[in-house]
């Protein structure tokens, strides 16, 4: 079925879904978009639309009978390698998933029942990657062409050799960073995987950047080769990849209460995310550090339970780069800490969960947590003296800040402290600090 929606050459859009019912809502939402409209209810009837007309991105289900969205993807990739290609489905199968991932390279994967606007904001801007790379083809093919004008000029006519050399500069300008933008073309895949739990409800949103960048920045300071720098800047953004078929509701729960069941799957994820990646033989040694990222330096993590210096270096990283954020996420804890008290919080775990190297490299990017900085005391209200300095924020009973951290007492300031707990009730324990 064809739609027109738009008499000045709209981009066109090619659904194919056996139920009818999902490709009416895909045309009801996609209609005011201004887009051209062709609808197909198999794979088939979508490669015969295809064959006849000029489409700009498909989007598939996954589940139809004969063929499904990865083996019909697949053959779109062969036939028409320009469409940029998304899959649609309802059910998390990691293996299907990444099965259209690598032979059909998809673009995007979208779950049912999806968002209105995130399916929107998508495909606009897939369609909006695919003009920018029309544009980059144009840049080259001016830069040939202008080229071969220089080759032609008389060498003699200074004056208009300059001119062009001016104009080529520029354009060799643009050329030099789409070249480099081409250089980092295998990181499209990564982004893909990376971008999968992202997509997902319940999904800490960046926690898969935020540990790469921590992750690299780390590597940096251990003086580790590029090559290490980029393996483990990449595990980074797929560390958490054998999460993609947990439901949401497992996602969105923090590890300590998951049920009995759900921990056993827990802790089979970062096998399950290294066996994903095992068909891109570029990707090993990346795969081999998503395998060890949860192991532990006492050698009580999972899935090998490998001991100090044999766990790689790398998976060493990331375990200190996941926690980090994760315990500032509220995923790996039901509660969610401040920045300096999960670096207390892995410092603790120096030499038994964590590798000490990485932890003073983190500590030396960071800076010590404040009660690593100096000699913290728990300092009942009574025992207050002149001098100490609070090491947290004093809060009242309603929330209220009444000091806050790095506050010096006076004597005037210890009266109140301990009036106020007089008068309130209140068995005050403060967090103190001595001035050295």
């Amino acid at each position: 079925m064809i739609e027109q929606t738009s008499p000045a050459s709209p981009q066109t859009l090619l659904l194919v879904d056996d139920e009818p019912s999902i490709l009416s809502a895909l045309r009801r939402l996609f209609r005011p978009s201004g887009y051209r409209i062709l609808t197909a209810e198999s794979g088939a009837a979508g490669l015969e639309l295809l064959g006849k007309e000029d489409v700009d991105l498909v989007i598939s289900d996954m589940r139809m009978p004969e063929m499904d969205g990865a083996q019909f993807l697949e053959q779109v990739r062969a036939g028409w390698p320009r469409a940029i290609r998304i899959l649609l489905t309802g059910y998390a199968d990691i293996a299907s998933t990444v099965n259209a991932i690598n032979k059909g390279e998809i673009y995007r994967y979208i779950s049912k029942p999806w968002d209105d606007n995130d399916i929107l904001l998508i495909v606009r801007e897939a369609l909006e990657r695919r003009q920018l790379q029309n544009e980059n083809s144009r840049l080259l093919a001016l830069t040939q062409t202008q080229n071969e004008e220089l080759k032609s000029l008389n060498t003699g006519l200074e004056a208009r050799v300059s001119e062009r050399t001016a104009e080529l500069e520029q354009v060799v300008g643009f050329l030099n960073v789409a070249n480099e933008t081409l250089k980092q073309g295998f990181l499209v895949s990564i982004k893909v995987f990376s971008s999968l739990m992202e997509l997902r409800e319940g999904s800490a949103g960046g926690h898969a950047r935020r540990v790469a960048d921590m992750s690299r920045k780390l590597a940096i300071r251990l003086e580790l080769d590029a090559k290490a720098q980029q393996d483990i800047f990449v595990a980074g953004l797929l560390h958490d990849i054998g999460k993609i078929g947990f439901s949401d509701a497992m996602l969105a729960k923090p590890v300590p209460k998951l049920n009995p069941e759900e921990l056993g799957r827990y802790r089979k994820h970062s096998l399950a995310g290294a066996n994903a990646l095992l068909p891109l033989a570029d990707l090993k040694s990346v795969a081999d550090l998503i395998r060890a990222h949860h192991e532990r330096f006492d050698g009580q993590g999972f899935p090998d339970g490998i001991v100090g210096l044999g766990i790689p270096i790398g998976a060493r990283i990331l375990a200190v780069a996941n926690d980090y954020d994760g315990l500032q996420i509220g995923t790996l804890s039901e509660k969610r800490f401040n920045a300096d008290d999960a670096k207390s919080l892995l410092v603790k775990s120096r030499g038994k969960r964590y590798c000490p190297t990485v932890i003073d490299a983190l500590l030396e990017i960071l800076g010590a947590p404040r009660e690593e900085a100096g000699q913290t005391l728990r300092v009942p209200v009574d025992k207050l003296k002149v001098g100490m300095v609070l090491a947290r924020d004093l809060m009242a009973r309603d929330g209220t800040l009444l000091l806050a951290t790095d506050y010096l007492l006076d004597a005037n300031l210890v009266r109140e402290i301990q009036a106020y707990a007089r008068r309130e009730d209140l068995p005050l324990v403060l967090h103190v600090r001595t001035e050295t």
